[in-house]
């Protein structure tokens, strides 16, 4: 009998124990790893990510040229059509779950994975709600030929949420050379798929089939490189403080959708899919270079200013630094498109999409105050008050779809001319509000960015009249495009670094830009 319990006492410590899911992926939940370097993890983080963004923004540019040329714009304008709702649907996850779990101090499994369902379960009730809406989609736009579309690209909803959680915590730990990973597989399998259907003379099928691939390639790339698989929901998990987070953050990201969609539901309603085309056109290509530049610092600043928000003058202070270097390199981009954006599109995309072209030095006027203005995202998410970025929101909404309607009796143009100069009116206040709560003030804003703003557009200016008109004789440049984008090219940048020279006394703002480009390099930013 003695022996026999001295076997069992034995045997029970050699019994395998179940490994609790904070200490099976425990660099997943825990963010403390992240603080001791969390300059370099920044840097190094937005370098894999700006390289990452550039190899996605060559693809996609390439593909989309391609396209053009093999598609027509009334195969686009289709399309789009049927994208104005689904790619709202389909971000449903993606903006407000995935900063609700960015955000947050402290996680844990069981709550993450109960997020993770409830927004698998959400999305799929919104594809089968778009799916039901083909009918009414298609009357709305007197196109029967989307209905088909919109059938097809419901499944991209359930699709897009599959693997949000997971992207959350790769971006919750700076694995930004994973996210690169998942962006630029994506839109290349994506891409090859839809140049391919296009040359098999697939029609608008193979953009359909562009829009289907991406999110799936996305999500399958997001389980294989992330480690964590989620549980079976649970109840009494604390999610409902992250669900508020998502609901205000999604509820902003909804009127910021409408505000920037509404453009194309009323071209396409009353101009119909040929001008819908060009105007698509020309806004996703005036949107990609700022979009691809925006998109690793979105990522990297919605991290690492999480960490910061209990430091309000550490946080400002950063934040001033970056916002004058964004508008040192966004604003010169702004004023070069302007100038030479007709003859870009015209020497990309060939002469079928002139109406592109003149809309894309409209658009081309904004590019840099958006970038400014899309940086107070920052400020409200990482700071935690999603709830007045939507007060404000509401506040962007009234405005810009005021001005877009007033500008719907010049047509298309007029609308373009409309969504610039919303955005000038809103970046200004748009800041100043985001950044109270860190003591952010509009003296403070105007000295990060005046110099950089002004020499632009005198820059610009210029080198439009002398373009365009008589000015220095540079007018009497014959239709050669690409000497035409070359003399602008050349004329604009000369003029704004000799301007910026000028004004700063100094090459300072150089300098720093030279400085924090160094820094982002891996082995550079390591030994910081």
């Amino acid at each position: 009998m003695n022996q026999t319990k001295l076997i069992v006492t034995e045997a029970v410590p050699d019994m395998p124990l179940a490994t609790p899911p904070e200490t099976e992926y425990p660099n997943y939940f825990s963010t403390e790893h992240l603080r001791p370097d969390l300059r370099g993890r920044a840097l190094r983080g937005t370098s894999v990510t700006v390289v990452g963004q550039a190899c996605t923004y060559g693809i996609a540019t390439i593909g989309t040229i391609i396209l053009a040329r093999l598609l027509t714009p009334q195969d686009f304008g289709l399309v789009t059509m049927a994208l104005y709702l689904s790619l709202l649907l389909q971000n449903f996850g993606t903006n407000g779950f995935l900063e609700a779990t960015i955000q947050r101090e402290s996680i844990h499994h069981k709550q993450i994975s109960t997020l993770h369902w409830i927004n698998v379960a959400s999305s799929g009730v919104l594809a089968l709600l778009f799916l039901a809406a083909a009918p009414a989609i298609a009357w709305f736009y007197h196109e029967p030929m989307v209905k088909p579309v919109v059938r097809a690209i419901a499944v991209t909803i359930l699709l897009g949420s599959l693997g949000n959680q997971h992207q959350a915590l790769l971006r919750r730990n700076m694995q930004f050379s994973r996210i690169a990973v998942i962006d630029i597989v994506s839109t290349l399998l994506s891409i090859t798929v839809a140049i391919l259907l296009a040359w098999w003379k697939w029609g608008y099928w193979a953009l359909v089939a562009r829009w289907i691939v991406c999110p799936l390639v996305a999500a399958v790339a997001a389980w294989l490189l992330c480690g964590w698989r989620p549980s079976r929901p649970a109840r009494a998990t604390g999610v409902r403080p992250m669900l508020n987070f998502a609901l205000n953050t999604y509820g902003n990201y909804v009127l910021l959708y409408f505000t920037k969609t509404m453009d194309k539901l009323l071209v396409g309603r009353f101009h119909g899919s040929q001008a819908l085309g060009n105007y698509d056109r020309a806004y996703q290509l005036s949107n990609m270079l700022p979009s691809q530049l925006l998109s690793p610092l979105n990522s990297v600043a919605m991290s690492a200013f999480s960490r910061l928000s209990s430091d309000k003058t550490k946080y400002r202070h950063t934040y001033l630094n970056l916002l004058s270097i964004l508008t040192l390199v966004s604003m010169p981009a702004s004023a070069l498109l302007t100038v030479i954006g007709h003859d870009l599109i015209l020497f990309l995309l060939g002469s079928k999409w002139e109406s592109a072209g003149r809309l894309f030095s409209v658009f081309g006027l904004s590019i840099g105050v958006m970038m400014m203005y899309y940086t107070s995202a920052w400020l409200h998410l990482s700071l935690g008050t999603p709830d007045r970025w939507l007060k404000f929101t509401i506040i962007s909404f009234v405005l810009t779809a005021s001005l877009f309607i007033m500008g719907l009796r010049f047509g298309p143009l007029g609308i373009a001319w409309a969504y610039s100069i919303a955005l000038y009116l809103l970046t200004g206040p748009a800041l100043w509000y985001a950044g109270r709560p860190i003591g952010l003030t509009i003296g403070a804003l105007v000295r990060a960015v005046w110099k950089p703003f002004v020499t632009a557009v005198v820059a610009g200016g210029i080198s439009w009249l002398a373009l365009n008109g008589n000015l220095l004789a540079v007018g009497l440049i014959p239709s050669n495009l690409a000497l035409r984008i070359a003399v602008g090219s050349t004329l604009c940048t000369g003029i704004y670094v000799g301007l910026t020279l000028a004004l700063s006394g100094d090459s300072k703002p150089f300098s720093e830009l030279i400085r924090i480009l160094r820094d982002m390099r891996p082995t550079a930013a390591s030994t910081r």
